[in-house]
């Protein structure tokens, strides 16, 4: 397998996998299955809100609080 990037973003992910003491290839390979995770977690949440509604903001925010996750800032 043969990529390209952008000579910026290049240098971006070469520090990053240096930064995080992993090989570059294994970096990307982690970058790449994390977007796997994401674009899987969102479609089930597409399929999820379209059988049982919309998740509520509280529904949200105990998920973020269960998660460990930063929790958003109430909308102004």
């Amino acid at each position: 397998m043969s990529v390209s990037f952008d000579a910026a973003l290049g240098d971006d992910i070469r520090r990053a996998a240096r930064e995080a003491g992993v090989g570059l290839s294994s970096w990307l390979a982690g970058a790449a299955a994390a977007k796997l995770r994401a674009e899987a977690l969102r479609d089930f949440l597409d399929a999820w809100e379209a059988e049982h509604g919309t998740l509520t903001p509280d529904e949200l925010g105990r998920a973020e609080a269960e998660l460990g996750l930063r929790t958003r800032s109430p909308a102004t």
